[in-house]
């Protein structure tokens, strides 16, 4: 018998899907490379990448923030200070020189938690942020939000009918990595016809089912804001939430790296969770994670990440503790990220109108091509798409005929993934559909980003697309 089968390998491995870089991310990067060559026969002259939230990516090409850079590159090479006198502004080589001193060479490894000097800015970028104080020794430097997510259902499935409540439509990292640690999602949907509210409702009934079917809930994940959806949760439905938890033993992990990524923040703003415990005094279990690849940063190749745990024991934090060690530490450049992360610039420092130029510039930016993709992904036939309030897509919602979903049977694919699969053959564009998200039996959606330059070609052919679709399948 051969060593190295499928049949040889942990079965949970088998059932874990992640759509974002699935079939159609294979085939666009596929035709990515065909586009290389002369007279290559496709319809378009370069892929768009609109199926993941990775700003600084090639055809995306959303600017490295300066500040970030310029620390990372005296991180680096310390001696370029010396090298290049008066390249960098002076607040940057004062930064770099305090990092260097804490840490040393990033060639190193750092304490297992993260290094101390930054989990202390980041505890007092949280306690400014909410009101509320935030201890150091909670926090935990992480390979990104990913990593940290991970960790915690790995330690939360204790067996195979532990479950996690999951929104519905979810990242699929959560999916995944239940499937992986051999848990059960347990789902609960979110109200696409409310702009994608959070229904309580939804949760008691998803609790019902999974007790009905001998599922242990553990947790309850809520993405805030909302990804894919956008949406962001007003304080009353998440102080609703914290007592269902409360109620439900349940622990509850918030997902809230898109915090900055605000379009309207002034009817739209962004409440953490830790904010609420804090002031309602709760004993709930919380983790809050947050990442420096969304925001304005989209630093996603560094994998720098933290999560902060919120009336967690002693011993709980000694075995996470225990569990991060393995990995020996976090990415160091990732590290140096979350510092620039949670302690930019600030006014009167020689970096501050660089950077408040660069990032007042894709606020903005992302806050117009989500209107200007809405409205027009609004007026098309058969399409219903929410002005997403915050987070980096739009997921709209898409009517399929009868002849177009008997034709996706026919080739084996759920409709939205026919549709999807169209749309990247005829204009090289790839999205998500919204099967690699969840949704409800018979409706269909797909997701795409807001970060795309030239909204209007963009868009433009997202709709020539569109039309051509129906007058092929009918609505």
């Amino acid at each position: 018998m051969a060593p190295l089968t499928v049949d040889s390998l942990n079965p949970a491995i088998l059932k874990v899907e992640y759509a974002v870089r699935g079939e159609l991310a294979i085939k666009a990067e596929e035709y990515r490379t065909k586009l290389k060559t002369p007279n290559n026969g496709l319809p378009f002259d370069r892929v768009i990448s609109s199926n993941i939230g990775n700003p600084q990516q090639k055809g995306l090409d959303q600017p490295p923030i300066t500040f970030v850079r310029q620390l990372a590159a005296l991180m680096e090479y310390p001696a370029l200070a010396e090298l290049a006198p008066g390249v960098f502004p002076e607040d940057v080589v004062q930064r770099a020189k305090q990092l260097q001193e804490e840490i040393g060479s990033i060639g190193a490894y750092s304490h297992s938690q993260g290094v101390p000097f930054i989990r202390e800015h980041v505890a007092q970028f949280i306690a400014e942020r909410d009101g509320y104080p935030s201890d150091p020794k909670n926090i935990f430097l992480t390979a990104g939000a990913s990593a940290g997510v991970s960790l915690l259902i790995s330690m939360l499935i204790s067996s195979p009918n532990s479950g996690i409540l999951i929104p519905i439509p979810q990242y699929p990292l959560y999916t995944a990595t239940i499937a992986q640690y051999s848990g059960r999602p347990v789902p609960y949907y979110l109200d696409g016809s409310a702009d994608w509210n959070t229904s309580l409702e939804e949760i008691h009934i998803a609790l019902k089912k999974a007790e009905a079917e001998g599922t242990k809930p553990k947790a309850l994940v809520v993405i805030n804001p909302g990804n894919p959806t956008g949406a962001l949760l007003t304080e009353d439905t998440q102080i609703e939430l914290i007592r269902l938890c409360e109620q439900n033993g349940l622990v509850l992990l918030a997902d809230e790296v898109y915090q900055s990524n605000l379009h309207s923040p002034a009817t739209h703003p962004f409440t953490s969770f830790k904010k609420l415990v804090s002031k309602i005094q709760s004993s709930v279990p919380l983790i809050s994670f947050h990442s420096v690849s969304k925001g304005v940063l989209g630093e996603c190749g560094r994998r720098g990440g933290y999560f902060e745990c919120t009336n967690i024991s002693p011993e709980i934090l000694a075995l996470i503790y225990k569990m991060v060690s393995v990995g020996l530490c976090p990415p160091l450049q990732g590290q140096i990220a979350v510092d620039t992360l949670v302690r930019p610039p600030k006014k009167g420092e020689p970096s501050y109108p660089k950077w408040k130029e660069e990032t007042d510039k894709i606020h903005a930016a992302l806050a117009e091509r989500t209107k200007t993709m809405a409205s027009r992904l609004n007026k098309l036939p058969g399409v219903e798409c929410v002005n997403s309030p915050g987070a980096l897509y739009l997921y709209p919602r898409i009517t399929l005929s009868q002849k177009a979903i008997a034709e996706a049977q026919k080739a084996g694919k759920q409709p939205d993934a026919f549709y999807a699969l169209q749309l990247l053959d005829e204009t090289g564009i790839c999205v998500v559909p919204g099967s690699g998200f969840g949704q409800r039996e018979g409706h269909w959606h797909y997701r795409l980003t807001c970060l795309c330059p030239g909204v209007d070609e963009y868009v433009g052919k997202l709709e020539k697309f569109h039309n051509g679709f129906v007058q092929r399948y009918g609505i």
